[in-house]
């Protein structure tokens, strides 16, 4: 049998329009393009994000890639699944006189921006445009955790809401130039190399001048 049948294709352009959907949402929560009662569907989209999310991490880590594999996996329980319950909740709470403290998702949040922070290196290998959601998320995450610190206005939630929507134009792109260009094994839609190699041709042509 041919080792190609054996062998798992990239499932990370499924977990990339996963993430886009998601950044879309809130770019429409966060810059008042829908009301607060869109909440309850926002939840049901993020918990179908945790499904191709888990899925596309386990796969990722089969295939050895141990960055990819780790962030969709924590990507899709915290920002997915625990995104989607906690929007589900607080509908249902919305009535209530019982009052949540939703500052415990600043300090989550401010969590997950540290380790997307120290993660941020190995991305430098990854594909260009990957690299670049993961600096813009860089961004956005922890602004969203000092407003859910109450450190920062909530009125400045506009702000994460771009970003994430670039965020997710980068994500939807990239997915496509993945899922294209392996068809036809060729570039169809540029997809420039990652930041590492820019950086060592620059060194090799610096290198080159200098000893020339």
């Amino acid at each position: 049998m041919d080792k190609h049948d054996n062998s798992w294709a990239d499932p990370a352009p499924a977990g990339l329009v996963a993430l886009a959907v998601s950044c879309f949402c809130f770019f429409a929560l966060f810059t008042e393009r829908v009301t607060g009662n869109a909440a309850p569907l926002l939840g049901w989209w993020l918990l179908g994000g945790f499904v191709i999310q888990l899925i596309v991490g386990i796969i990722e880590l089969k295939k050895g890639n141990t960055v990819g594999g780790n962030t969709f996996l924590y990507f899709s329980a915290f920002f997915m699944l625990v995104g989607g319950f906690e929007q589900l909740f607080k509908f249902h709470l919305a009535n209530s006189p019982f009052v949540l403290d939703t500052q415990i998702d600043g300090w989550a949040w401010l969590c997950l921006s540290l380790a997307l922070w120290l993660f941020t290196p190995a991305y430098f290998k990854s594909p260009f445009l990957l690299c670049v959601i993961v600096l813009i998320l860089d961004v956005a995450l922890p602004i969203l955790a000092l407003i859910d610190l109450g450190i920062i206005s909530r009125q400045l939630s506009y702000i994460p809401g771009w970003l994430l929507l670039l965020a997710g134009l980068t994500g939807i792109y990239l997915a496509a130039a993945i899922v294209v260009n392996d068809t036809f094994k060729r570039k169809i839609y540029p997809n420039p190399d990652p930041l590492m190699k820019f950086t060592g041709r620059s060194y090799q042509r610096e290198k080159k001048i200098i000893t020339d």
